[in-house]
């Protein structure tokens, strides 16, 4: 993906997302690349712990960046070029892009993530992310892959919180939307990979959880890869 002009860097990625970008096919890897990059550099953003005004008004440049692409209009940013290059003519749709800035906000401002502000999270954020996934990889969008990407979404938020409150609340709400087991197909499994992990971190539970990228959780999704399970 580097050596090109607006390339992602693939170290943005967490280990996980770069491993199962690779198991992508080969067609749709820079689509995916480029959608899973935005969600991890807007996640950067409120990683570095600014003043919650100066994260809003970087998240803001974010999706203003992002709906102004239809218009022809790409910054000078390789995230942003990527996307409109690689993801656009692909099907990922800017306004749905858009409300992963949304999801990653609540948490740069809330206080206390309540229930709600939880589940308002999930859907900005997961949801969102695992529908246009889909999209990316030439597949269809459905409420069980919407599902299990709020599931994921929440689960990746126990795992970043400092606060054992909140990352338990978190936990709690992914355990409901990942009970369901489900088959994924060929093309989707780079995206159930995500999925399959999430659902193991909630069984496990917050104090047995393995390190990213642990032998196990790649032979985990290895497994995925062949079995769709």
């Amino acid at each position: 993906m580097q050596g090109r002009p607006g390339a992602v860097d693939p170290e943005v990625l967490d280990p996980e997302r770069r491993l199962a970008l690779i198991y992508a096919p080969a067609k749709f890897r820079p689509a995916l690349a480029a959608l899973w990059s935005l969600d991890a550099t807007l996640g950067r953003i409120v990683a570095a712990r600014n003043q919650p005004i100066v994260t809003q008004m970087k998240l803001a440049w974010w999706r203003d960046a992002l709906l102004v692409l239809d218009s022809g209009r790409v910054a000078a940013e390789p995230v942003l070029q990527a996307f409109a290059r690689d993801a656009l003519p692909q099907g990922v749709g800017i306004a749905a892009a858009s409300d992963l800035a949304g999801g990653w906000e609540i948490l740069a401002v809330a206080e206390q993530l309540t229930p709600e502000l939880l589940s308002s999270y999930a859907e900005l954020r997961g949801r969102r992310l695992f529908d246009l996934s889909a999209q990316a990889l030439g597949g269809e969008p459905a409420e069980w892959i919407a599902r299990a990407g709020e599931g994921w979404a929440l689960i990746d938020l126990g795992r970043r919180s400092t606060r054992e409150d909140e990352a338990e609340a978190a936990f709690a709400e992914a355990r409901a939307r990942l009970l369901r087991r489900q088959k994924w197909p060929a093309r989707l499994r780079s995206l159930g990979m995500l999925s399959i992990l999430a659902r193991r971190d909630a069984r496990r539970g917050r104090t047995a959880l393995e390190s990213p990228g642990a032998p196990a959780r790649q032979f985990r999704m290895l497994a995925h890869r062949i079995t769709g399970l």
